[in-house]
């Protein structure tokens, strides 16, 4: 039975939930019954040998914690002298707390997150709760029968159902496999020492772990890779649900879930200070973090660099960049072999954010550090709940010598096969031919259609201010006198009325006016109400004999870094705007040199293609056929 009949099989139960529940409450009810008969089913073959080694000491003393999971097998036991089957009919809902109940704490604490306990108290006052205990009593969910992979696959799809019924986000909860086998390739790969060692052992973090399916994929594919290694994750998450699952799913797998926490990684760091071999994210695409705003700022202004958050803050519709600032405060130090990150984010981080902003300022801060190593594009219809283009951004602090400086993008875009059936808006998938082609393409670190090779400094530039002169053409109506007579500051009002005739500078029409010196405010008036723009008039100088410039003809140009912003200057404006020049004054908070620093990586500029247009001849063609069948169709109407 393969996992999606599987799946299948069990969301059925929902049968006899209908009518008494709605459509949007079968997923809590079905999902921690799932888990249960998962874990029931893990230790079906110690039962009797813990039940029997709990009656024997009991009331001895000892920490029943340290000694019956060795006998159960597994990170976790079970005392009851329940099971699934053998609750009864009559007191089926007392027998069932019972059984839960006496399940180790870090067991018992997954139906707790679940709320399990009321939906029992429902499901017995529907009188449904026997019948539903019996139907997954009769489902074999023992890790012979179905591997923890193909379990994390069956939740990953009874959560999408859930989802779906209720109207909600699955894609939320977790990642697409093909997807993560890519990420993960691309972030173990290049690690050696790990993959061919003898007893190495690596620590993996997921910040927004969902089911935990990023974190189960990686410690499978390193354990294939070398069966010696041994992988051990930690992980935040924030929905209590699928929190859950991402601990049910470690527990089997016979890991310490205390390193699973429960809890918003933005606002609540509940793994503080620790630092990771690997990080792995998929963090959600443009949610707002307006509820964690007062936090996140609080750490930006009260920490600076010293938190996660120093080099800025993304704008409030979208924290994509504040969980990757927060993987990269996870770093272990490059003298302790370092850290790989591997995420996977929408295209806003890409380029959100002029100079100065607070996305600029992130990759400023990741690039002029050395950290990012290479950006893959994927195509479209990728995800469940999404079909957005996608990207997996491939971060170390450890680079190797080859890729000092650089940065590889890989457009990969087009490298996908069809879904027989689509789930969601999954349309398409990576197969494991198309995942080791990009693969190669990352470790081979060449020039092609489909990889590119940057220096970091390569997407940064110079945002200067080119400011032109403002020029204005002065002369006196009634209505632009009435305007200057209503306009605080005005000053000799009754000579400007006097004025006949158009001037083309300030001082010919002061000295018209026989006006000799104006206020500040009196002058900035004569210029809002008696000038008018004008290309051919002269230059409107100020009180220090500066030309003014005009706001309304201010222009910004972005300047690569690795060109004289001088040079830029006199060749892509000057010829142009001849009567220009660059505002000074507008410096790099930072660095101090004459323009705003920003970097932005516009993936589509670098593997654009010109297409040529069609031949004339063939669009004519074209119509000309079209303009036939219809005439075609109409002769059949009209017949």
């Amino acid at each position: 039975m393969n996992q999606q009949t599987l799946a299948d099989f069990i969301w059925n139960v929902a049968d006899v939930l209908r009518g008494d529940f709605k459509q949007s409450e079968f997923g809590r009810i079905i999902l921690p019954f799932t888990v249960l008969r998962r874990l029931e089913c893990v230790l079906e073959p110690t039962r009797e040998s813990v039940r029997t080694q709990h009656s024997l000491l009991k009331d001895s003393g000892v920490d029943l914690d340290l000694l019956l999971p060795g006998t159960a097998g597994a990170t976790f036991y079970n005392v009851s002298q329940f099971s699934l089957a053998s609750l009864g009919s009559t007191s089926t809902r007392a027998n069932l707390e019972d059984y839960i109940a006496k399940f180790s704490a870090n067991a018992r604490q997954v139906f707790e997150h679940f709320a399990f306990d009321g939906w029992l108290e429902k499901l017995d006052k529907a009188n449904l709760l026997y019948l539903v205990t019996q139907k997954f009593a009769a489902i074999d969910l023992h890790p012979d029968a179905i591997s923890n992979h193909e379990m994390g696959l069956v939740f990953e799809h009874l959560i999408r159902k859930f989802a779906e019924s209720a109207n909600d986000t699955a894609g939320e909860f977790f990642t697409p496999r093909d997807v993560v086998r890519l990420a993960t390739t691309l972030v173990f790969a290049p690690d050696h020492q790990a993959l061919n060692g003898e007893g190495v052992v690596r620590t993996v973090y997921d910040c927004a772990a969902g089911t935990g399916g990023f974190l189960s994929s990686a410690i499978e594919q390193v354990s294939e890779w070398n069966p010696n290694a041994r992988l051990v994750p930690y992980a935040q998450e924030l929905n209590p649900e699928t929190y859950a699952i991402s601990v049910a799913d470690k527990l089997i797998q016979g890991f310490s879930t205390q390193n699973i926490k429960l809890g918003n990684t933005l606002s609540n760091d509940q793994l503080p200070h620790e630092q990771f071999d690997y990080c792995l994210a998929n963090p959600p695409f443009g949610v707002k973090w307006e509820k964690v705003q007062k936090q996140v700022q609080d750490e930006h202004t009260q920490q600076g660099f010293a938190g996660r958050f120093g080099p800025g803050l993304p704008r409030v519709g979208d924290g994509s960049l504040l969980f990757l600032m927060h993987l990269l405060s996870k770093r272990k130090p490059a003298e302790q072999g370092g850290t790989r990150i591997g995420i996977v984010l929408s295209g806003s981080p890409l380029f959100n954010g002029g100079a100065g902003s607070g996305e600029s300022e992130i990759r400023r801060w990741i690039l002029e550090n050395d950290w990012l190593e290479a950006i893959i594009a994927l195509p479209t219809d990728l995800f469940y709940n999404t079909g957005i283009g996608t990207y997996v951004w491939i971060l170390s602090n450890h680079k190797d010598a080859l890729r000092k400086g650089k940065v590889q993008l890989i457009d990969a875009s087009a490298m996908h096969a069809p879904m027989r059936k689509s789930l969601g808006s999954k349309r398409k998938y990576l197969s494991d031919e198309q995942i080791a082609e990009i693969a190669k393409l990352h470790e081979a670190f060449g020039e092609g259609p489909n990889s590119k090779i940057f220096a970091t400094t390569d997407f940064g530039y110079r945002r200067i201010t080119v400011e032109r002169p403002l020029r204005l053409r002065f002369s006196v109506d009634p209505d632009k006198l009435a305007a200057y007579q209503n306009t605080k500051g005005s000053d000799q009002a009754e000579a400007f009325a006097a004025v006949e005739g158009r001037f083309d500078n300030l001082p010919a029409f002061l000295k018209a006016a026989g006006v000799k010196k104006l206020s500040k405010g009196a002058q900035k008036a004569v210029l809002a109400c008696f000038g008018e723009r004008d290309a051919e008039a002269q230059p409107v100088l100020d009180d220090k004999g500066n030309v003014q410039s005009d706001s309304d003809l201010r222009e910004f140009e972005n300047v690569p870094l690795n060109q004289s912003i001088q040079d830029y200057f006199e060749r892509e404006v000057l010829p142009h705007v001849p009567d220009a020049w660059i505002d000074t004054g507008k410096t790099d908070a930072k660095d101090g040199q004459v323009g705003i620093v920003g970097y932005e990586i516009n993936f589509n500029r670098y593997f654009y293609v010109y297409q040529p247009p069609r031949p004339l001849t063939e669009i004519d063609a074209d119509l000309k056929a079209v303009e036939a069948e219809i005439a075609a169709l109409l002769g059949e109407v009209t017949a």
